[in-house]
């Protein structure tokens, strides 16, 4: 039966047996049964890769360790409001903080990044915080809600989100504001042209 630990653009928690490319936590969800209990604890929210050296994974969601999450692609955990790792993404961490710092000078270092971050990607009662934007000024990898349902922003198009991969493609509508998913710095570090290393993609294979 598929573990509740796939994470939407939209932040929410589900099981879907589909595997995603881009690994990440954001603290411990879970309780000593490894029931959901909670959509986040602490503010350092981290998209990782699958593997890392030699080290190998334990059993999921063990009791009193941070719940294991799985993103469909980076773009998915940049829309959730993650950002590179520290450890395992060293050199995207480093090329992240950079890009970080030109859009918000002053600001280095995880915990400021962190604390910026939490504040664009949290709303008050806990939802996911969403921001209003035209839809032609968005880069490529943002996420928009149309009727409920996050779509990516890929080249003249719009692409369905699904946990397996982007199914309907729209044309983009040009002129018109959208209500953007992905945090405003992030959208801002998409549109520095961000790219991470290969063995965490930005896309998945079916956004073309």
């Amino acid at each position: 039966m598929p573990r509740r630990n796939r994470v939407t653009p939209l932040s929410d928690l589900v099981a879907d047996p589909a595997r995603g490319l881009v690994y990440g936590n954001r603290g411990c969800l879970h309780d000593a049964d490894g029931r959901i209990r909670r959509r986040y604890a602490g503010r350092r929210w981290i998209a990782c890769r699958l593997r890392f050296k030699d080290w190998r994974r334990g059993a999921l969601l063990q009791p009193g360790r941070f719940t294991e999450l799985f993103f469909l692609d980076e773009a998915t955990a940049l829309a959730a409001g993650h950002r590179p790792c520290a450890l395992c993404r060293r050199a995207d961490y480093d090329r992240f903080g950079a890009l970080w710092a030109a859009l918000h000078p002053g600001e280095r270092g995880a915990d400021a990044i962190d604390a910026h971050l939490h504040a664009e990607r949290v709303a008050p009662g806990r939802g996911q915080r969403h921001h209003d934007a035209a839809v032609d000024d968005l880069p490529d990898g943002a996420f928009v809600l149309r009727d409920g349902v996050p779509w990516l922003v890929r080249d003249g198009e719009l692409r369905r989100w699904s946990p397996g991969g982007y199914r309907d493609r729209v044309a983009r509508p040009a002129g018109e504001r959208a209500t953007v998913v992905t945090p405003p710095s992030l959208v801002g570090v998409l549109r520095a042209g961000w790219h991470g290393d290969a063995d965490v993609p930005l896309l998945h294979p079916s956004a073309g």
